[in-house]
């Protein structure tokens, strides 16, 4: 029996390899399909089904271990987002929770996504390696006398995994049978050179050197080779570790958005106060001193920023991730940059997500660009926060629906005042100049953070 109903579902899969492609090929020519609108705009031709996949889930966790002739509803769901956060696509169950079926379990999903985040995150240390072997090779080439070595990432390397996933499911395409977290490693492990490169730069940097024999100082001269390690990213990927062609990176487009739908819980940011065109006047410039350190506000939806472009989106409805990060960087070191400028240094760089606002990696990568030492806290360490709050640190923290957001808001955490949290919401000024208890940030922090979240401690 057991086969039997694996030989339907691989059927129903291969059934809906075709559907899937029918469904994409007609919303791009133009061809009007139900009411899939909504979550076109959101996830294109495959948002709309990732959508409604979140939404019902418990229905399609029910379906998928039923008859062939009913598969092909879930199957179709499941091809239009990344079979690898199921554990594949011919199994209806997971190890990790027996009792669910797959759509229908939280803990499997994680499971998988966590396995994936290892997996992804072991190789890119092996990248580290790799390209840090190729510029001792470089520079035991060169006429220089000595070597330093700049490496942004060695804490952590910052990077998407849910551009991992989607490029290397749209590599697969039909292949679904295939799918699996080792296929995955094996893809990456040989294309790590493409992860890293590098720069160099020459110095000539004096040194002072005393002569033992007559006690008396010298200035010794020296030729440095300076490289800075680079982080080529996920864009980058899609051509020199996947090899995509032109349709695949299309469809990696839309894995990666229909990703960010589907896991939800403060990935997908925007905000319902802001409609494209109630913009609230100028609030010309602000600055909160009754924290511990004095900062600098932004509001996204300041008549300034809101129309500004955030990619295909707009600042006043996907940019809390730039304004938050425009907030840090003005208030804590000698640069002033805006919510618009910020913007178009996340858009630039790749961490703009497509009617979802940002990707999480934003928020560590936006510090070490401005060479703001960060690490990533998680809501089980409160006093982390308390005293990073009062050393005069800032800490970045993603909020799920709640007191600061009906689906999910980057905030800035500024300071700590008899026992409550003050923060700078680029949504609000109103929420700005309220007092916060620490649990209710705690309990409304989002669960599903990548990236070292959903709290970020800069400074």
């Amino acid at each position: 029996m057991a086969e039997q109903n694996k030989s339907s579902l691989s059927t129903g899969l291969e059934k809906g390899i075709s559907t899937a492609q029918t469904i994409h090929g007609a919303v791009k020519t133009g061809k009007a399909i139900s009411a899939a609108a909504k979550g076109a705009a959101a996830g294109g031709p495959y948002g709309a089904i990732a959508g409604a996949l979140w939404g019902s889930r418990k229905l399609v966790g029910k379906i998928i271990i039923a008859a062939s002739a009913v598969l092909l509803i879930p199957v179709l769901y499941i091809l239009l987002l990344p079979g690898l956060i199921f554990g594949g696509l011919t199994e209806s169950h997971s190890t990790a929770d027996t009792e669910n079926p797959i759509l229908n379990s939280s803990a499997a999903i994680m499971e998988n996504t966590n396995q994936i985040a290892f997996a992804i995150n072991g190789i890119l240390n092996e990248g580290l390696a790799d390209v840090q072997e190729r510029i001792e090779k470089d520079f035991a080439e060169t006429d220089g006398d000595e070597i330093e070595i700049r490496n942004p990432y060695e804490t952590s390397a910052v990077h998407n995994i849910n551009q991992f996933i989607a490029q290397y499911s749209a590599a697969k395409n039909a292949d679904f049978k295939n799918i699996s977290v080792s296929d995955m490693e094996k893809i990456l492990r040989k294309g790590k050179k493409h992860f890293y490169s590098y720069q160099r730069a020459e110095e000539m940097r004096s040194r002072t050197e005393q002569d033992p024999e007559t006690g008396q100082e010298k200035i010794i001269t020296e030729k440095w080779m300076v490289y800075t390690i680079v982080y080529n990213g996920e864009s980058y990927f899609a051509d020199t570790v996947f090899e995509l062609d032109e349709e695949q990176k299309l469809l990696a487009v839309d894995y990666a958005s229909n990703l960010n739908l589907f896991l939800g819980d403060g990935i997908f940011q925007y905000l319902v106060e802001w409609n494209g065109a109630d913009a609230i006047p100028s609030l010309g410039e602000v600055q909160f001193t009754d924290g511990s350190v004095p900062v600098v506000y932004y509001n996204q939806m300041d008549e300034r920023y809101a129309g500004k472009p955030y990619g295909t989106d707009h600042i006043g409805g996907y940019g809390c991730g730039p304004a938050s990060m425009a907030i840090v960087v003005s208030s804590m070191t000698n640069e002033t940059i805006d919510p618009a400028e910020m913007a178009e240094w996340s858009y630039e760089n790749g961490y703009w997500c497509k009617g979802s606002g940002s990707y999480h990696t934003l928020i560590p990568a936006a510090a070490a660009a401005w060479n703001l030492p960060v690490s990533g806290c998680t809501p089980a360490e409160p006093q982390r926060i308390l005293d990073a709050l009062s050393g005069g640190k800032l800490v970045v923290a993603l909020m799920s629906e709640g007191h600061f957001t009906s689906s999910g808001h980057f905030i800035v955490l500024r300071g700590v005042k008899d026992g409550k949290i003050m923060v700078a919401d680029p949504g609000s000024r109103q929420r700005s100049t309220q007092s916060w208890e620490l649990k209710i940030i705690l309990n409304e922090a989002s669960r599903r953070a990548a990236a070292g979240g959903p709290f970020w401690i800069i400074g």
